[in-house]
């Protein structure tokens, strides 16, 4: 996709893969419209790229519909809005409430909402991108943490309805995939992040490479990490496989 003169809303900006993703698409001439809850964070980053910072809740219809209002009044269109903003909560089923309800909120309802805003404009002009970043877990799982494996998988699977049901209109949109980045969602997950993915770590702005070179393109799964294909392919292919082998890596964490 080529990103020059684009505008680009991204959520989650003021960090991590968002704040790379801005360096980046600003960098190619995108123009940046970036949300985090994070105030500072997010205006920090918008003014090292040029952009529009908004802070708020990208899990809320006021927060979604406050990115989309600054980007239409100061550029008349959104080309590729990023639901890039996202939450790790441990535990399993013991989780309490408030761990899987803010997991639902942020890693899935935060993309039903942006979609649900930038449709109507989509349609309109017959074209759009939707970028939802999902995560490794949402193909595989996480050990140690049912509502992020979970809320991931649905958001693969919200990204692969956009895809099947409005690319024929001119909208496409694509699931990023990555498995252990260096940010503070991996630093929340300690030790079992540490085991299960320190050794091969990359870095945000590596994610935001590989983002700007796959983004617009024919793969629906953008995968920082190749390896994860093979272990997409293995989990469907034999479960009682992959499982196994998980079940192992379990009892190392334990």
């Amino acid at each position: 996709m080529d990103l020059s003169d684009s505008v680009v809303v991204i959520t989650g900006a003021g960090n991590g893969i968002g704040a790379a993703m801005a360096h980046k698409f600003a960098a190619l001439g995108a123009k940046p419209v970036l949300g985090d809850l994070d105030s500072d964070a997010v205006a920090a980053v918008a003014a090292e790229v040029g952009g529009i910072a908004v802070a708020g809740d990208a899990a809320s219809e006021q927060g979604v519909a406050d990115l989309v209002a600054a980007a239409m009044a100061e550029h008349g269109r959104i080309d590729v809005f990023c639901a890039n903003a996202g939450i790790g909560r441990n535990g399993g089923p013991e989780a309490d409430e408030d761990a899987w309800a803010a997991s639902w909120e942020v890693n899935v309802m935060s993309h039903v909402r942006a979609a649900r805003a930038v449709l109507p404009h989509w349609l309109e002009r017959g074209e759009g991108h939707f970028l939802g970043t999902a995560s490794a877990a949402g193909l595989l799982t996480m050990l140690g943490s049912a509502p992020y494996s979970v809320t991931k998988h649905a958001a693969v699977a919200f990204a692969e309805y956009l895809n099947i049901t409005y690319a024929d209109k001119g909208i496409t949109a694509q699931a990023l995939c990555p498995q252990g980045v260096r940010t503070q969602l991996l630093e929340a997950t300690g030790e079992t992040g540490r085991i299960l993915m320190g050794a091969t770590a990359i870095e945000a702005v590596d994610v935001a490479e590989i983002v700007a070179e796959k983004l617009g393109g024919d793969e629906f799964l953008i995968l920082p990490h190749p390896e994860v294909a093979d272990y997409y392919a293995l989990r469907a292919a034999q479960p009682e496989r992959w499982q196994a082998g998980m079940r192992k890596l379990q009892r190392k964490v334990e």
